[in-house]
C-alpha cells in the first residue's frame, strides 16, 4: 500500500488527531526511515537496513530551522497547539536528542509559551538515562505499548534486537505517571500469522500493564492511513470505546482518536 516519508526537518503545522495544530520535527534523514521497530502498520513503510547516524541532521540546523519557522508563524499570527518530535522513525535515535529537546523548549518558551512539547516514541530507548531524562522534559511524553504479550508485540512491532514488554513496563513505571501510553489496535494477517490485540487475553494483559504504569493518559486509536503491510484491518470506533471504558474504570484518563 502507498506510504510516505517526511522530506524536511520541520513540517507543518498539520492537524493531528491527538495533538491539535502541530508543528512537526523530523530528526531522521529525509526520505529514509530509521527505527528500532518495523511496525506492520507504519505509515512510513518498512524499515530499511544500513542507515547510519551520519545521516541525521545536525542539532544546530534543527535549532535554526525551528526558530525560523516559529518566528514566521508568530509574525503571521498563526495558532499552534504543539511542537511534536515525530517523522521518519524513532526520534530518540538522534545522537543529540537531549540537546535538541532543550533547544526546542527554549524556542517554544520564546515564541509560543502555551504550546506543548510532544514526543512520539516507541519506548525502546528509555533504558538510557539521557533519553529518559530528556523525555521527562516533554509536556506530552507519548510512548508506545501496543501489547503486553511478547508474541503479539513481536508480530505487530517487529522490534530490532532484544525487546521485552515486561522490562519496558518496568521502565515505564519509573516515569511515575509522567507518561502517556499510546496503543494502536488492529487485526489481520501478516506472514500467515493472525494478529489481533483486541482479544480478551490481550486487553486483560494490557490493562494489567496500565495499572502498573498508571500513566496520566492512554491514547487509543486504530489504522487511519495506508500501512506498510496489506491485510490489516482498522478497529471500529465502537470497539475502541468499549476498550476505553475499561481503562476509565481502572481510574486512568483515556482518549479515543477516531
Amino acid at each position: 500500500m502507498s506510504t510516505f516519508l517526511f522530506d524536511s526537518i520541520i513540517f507543518g503545522p498539520v492537524w493531528s488527531r491527538r495533538l491539535g495544530e502541530s508543528l512537526g520535527i523530523n530528526l531522521l534523514p529525509a526520505n529514509n526511515k530509521i527505527c528500532t521497530f518495523n511496525c506492520v502498520y507504519c505509515e512510513c513503510g518498512l524499515t530499511p537496513s544500513g542507515s547510519t547516524s551520519s545521516e541525521f541532521p545536525a542539532a544546530g540546523e534543527v535549532k535554526n530551522m525551528l526558530g525560523q519557522k516559529l518566528r514566521k508563524m508568530k509574525q503571521n499570527n498563526e495558532y499552534l497547539d504543539s511542537i511534536t518530535f515525530a517523522g521518519n522513525g524513532e526520534p530518540t535515535l538522534h545522537p543529540e536528542f537531549p540537546r535538541i529537546m532543550d533547544d526546542a523548549i527554549d524556542a517554544r518558551n520564546f515564541y509560543y509559551p502555551k504550546a506543548n512539547i510532544a514526543v512520539l516514541s516507541n519506548s525502546t530507548r528509555i533504558d538510557r538515562p539521557e533519553i529518559f531524562n530528556a523525555l521527562l522534559k516533554a509536556d506530552l511524553n507519548i510512548l508506545k505499548l501496543d501489547s503486553a504479550i511478547e508474541e503479539t508485540l513481536n508480530t505487530i512491532n517487529c522490534p530490532r534486537g532484544n525487546y521485552s514488554p515486561s522490562e519496558i513496563i518496568q521502565l515505564l513505571k519509573q516515569f511515575h505517571g509522567k507518561v502517556i501510553i499510546q496503543t494502536l489496535f488492529l487485526r489481520g494477517r501478516y506472514n500467515g500469522i493472525h494478529v489481533d490485540n483486541t482479544t480478551e487475553r490481550e486487553v486483560k494483559a494490557w490493562l494489567t500493564a496500565l495499572e502498573q504504569i498508571h500513566p496520566e493518559m492512554v491514547m487509543i486509536y486504530s489504522i487511519a492511513r495506508d500501512t506498510a503491510i496489506q491485510g490489516l484491518e482498522s478497529i471500529s470506533q465502537e470497539e475502541l470505546e468499549i476498550i476505553a471504558n475499561r481503562v476509565s474504570l481502572a481510574g486512568i484518563k483515556t482518549q479515543v482518536t477516531p
